[in-house]
């Protein structure tokens, strides 16, 4: 395995891991995601959830494993740019701050998968090669 093989692995692996436990954590208290969904004034908070889900556990994994990794990763980048700004956008608070520039940070890292593709070592470069 080469250097840029296992980073775009790693790469992958990380990412898909913070939308994966993030939508494993809605599973497991979809109530608190859906008062949060309210709380900021959104429409149809149990729709809101099962998107959440689908997009970060759904997406987390076709990440990790490297399927369909450009398309995926540019829909979850829209997502997550969307939480940034519908949940985390009152700046006065330093925390609030924080996570929507994580979000942002985390958008690059989706974008790079979309305009490299998810690697040697993915699902999709195995059924380019066949």
């Amino acid at each position: 395995m080469t250097q840029t093989t296992a980073f775009s692995a790693i790469g992958r692996l990380l990412i898909a891991a913070v939308f994966i436990l993030s939508g494993l954590s809605k599973i497991a208290a979809p109530t608190v995601t859906q008062g949060y969904i309210a709380s900021v004034g959104l429409p149809a908070p149990l729709l809101g959830c099962v998107i959440a889900i689908v997009v970060e556990v759904g997406g987390g994994v076709l990440l990790l494993v490297g399927y369909q990794a450009r398309i995926v990763s540019l829909a979850v980048a829209a997502f997550t740019l969307a939480t940034a700004l519908f949940f985390h956008n009152n700046f006065a608070d330093q925390n609030q701050m924080i996570h929507f520039l994580k979000n942002i940070a985390m958008i690059g890292g989706l974008l790079q998968i979309t305009a490299f593709g998810g690697g040697s070592f993915s699902i999709d470069a195995r059924h380019a090669k066949g």
